[in-house]
């Protein structure tokens, strides 16, 4: 007994009255047609510039990078002299925005973390001391908060001939930091022979220390057995890089800040306005990470907790393996603005004088070239590429940790 088939209907052909007409089609048609019309209006807004700018007797031209800046600045990452173009003072400033952005980005996420667990413990006192911090940092500019941590620091802090004299008003912390209202002076680090070697042990480390660290929580959740974390955690980091140390004869030495004359010499000066910046940003995007947590945890059902105290697990262990888990899927998504928020934010820096790439591409070198368009193009590309980056990494681990369904 053989079975019959229905006879499929002939394939239709396409026909250009498709690309509207049938549903497969409609949606690129559109598609394409709304990108036509965008490269259409950014090419018309490109050649009126040319055109205007013509009219004018002006071009546009990067030839202004390669003369020299003509000018200092203060806090720097790499050697910088004002007789080098505006391409590297430019560049350091770049350098000095990624600086603030990276650190603020990470004390922003340890305050907020822990004034967002924190607002939720059952402890009164310590719950409305984070609410009142949230509350207070969230409403207040940023820029307001800037200016006051930067104007606390210069009044508060000893000028550096505070330290002078065999009684002085002040004195270094364990010798090696100094508090001035001029900024905070640290030891810097010299590199010896071998100290590349001790350096790419330690981050062998770091990846030895988050691969036991992966290898335990999978291994609870596979067989429920409970690994140490804390202490070998520790000593992945740290015996390593002590061993590859001693052996190499201690290739990394500190060069201690000493007070000459009427300021202090040799070891790194972290400048008052690159502290105010950075704990301005910090605290005040802090907050809003610390609401974005507290959301997280409370999206995830009481039941969660209640299965895993009933399990006999400790509340640290609860908040770490059940709780904060589950929570990053709702976490991850507004911190990565509040990470954009920070690095754009960075750009009030010029109120307290610490040169970033709006201070000096923006600022100086604008003004003394006259090239307003060259430089507003070349910031837009800048904080748009650093956007997208953070963007991209942030989303890779978000990708990373949400939850695995069946």
């Amino acid at each position: 007994m053989t079975s019959v088939t229905e006879p499929q209907p002939p394939r239709e052909s396409f026909r250009l009255s498709m690309l509207l007409n049938d549903k497969r089609y409609r949606f690129y048609t559109f598609q394409f047609v709304a990108l036509f019309l965008l490269i259409v209006f950014m090419a018309y807004l490109g050649w009126n510039l040319v055109r205007n700018l013509a009219l004018l007797g002006q071009d546009i031209s990067f030839g202004f990078l390669g003369a020299p800046a003509g000018y200092d600045i203060n806090q720097r990452l790499i050697p910088y002299e004002n007789s080098d173009p505006h391409l590297r003072a430019s560049f350091v400033g770049v350098l000095n925005t990624l600086l603030v952005a990276f650190l603020g980005c990470i004390t922003a996420t340890i305050f907020g973390v822990l004034a967002g667990v924190l607002r939720l413990s059952k402890n009164w006192l310590v719950a409305k001391l984070m609410a009142v911090y949230v509350e207070i940092f969230r409403n207040v500019p940023v820029l307001i908060w800037i200016l006051i941590i930067f104007f606390v620091m210069t009044a508060a802090l000893p000028p550096p001939s505070a330290f002078r004299g065999d009684d002085p008003a002040s004195s270094m912390l364990f010798d090696a930091f100094a508090f001035t209202n001029r900024g905070v002076y640290v030891p810097k680090p010299l590199w010896g022979a071998g100290s590349g070697v001790v350096v790419a042990v330690f981050l062998a480390s770091i990846a030895g220390a988050i691969y036991y660290r992966r290898y335990a929580t999978k291994l609870l959740y596979a067989t429920g057995r409970l690994l140490p974390m804390v202490w070998p955690t520790l000593a992945i980091l740290i015996l390593p890089t002590l061993a590859a140390y001693a052996l190499l004869g201690g290739p990394i030495t500190l060069e201690y800040p000493q007070l000459r004359g009427f300021n202090f010499q040799d070891g790194i000066q972290v400048r008052g306005s690159l502290i105010a910046l950075w704990f301005a940003l910090a605290i005040y995007t802090g907050a809003f990470i610390a609401e974005n947590v507290r959301a997280g945890i409370l999206s995830v059902s009481h039941g969660q907790t209640e299965a895993a105290a009933a399990l006999g697990l400790r509340p640290r262990r609860v908040m770490s393996l059940v709780i904060l888990p589950q929570a990053l899927r709702v976490v991850i998504p507004p911190v990565i603005s509040q990470y954009l928020n920070l690095t754009k934010n960075s750009s009030l820096a010029i109120a307290v004088g610490y040169m970033d790439v709006t201070g000096t591409l923006g600022g100086i070198t604008l003004n003394q070239t006259g090239r307003a368009i060259e430089s507003v193009l070349l910031l837009m590309l800048f904080y748009l590429i650093i956007s997208l980056s953070i963007s991209a990494v942030m989303n890779l681990y978000n990708n990373a940790v949400k939850l695995k369904e069946r």
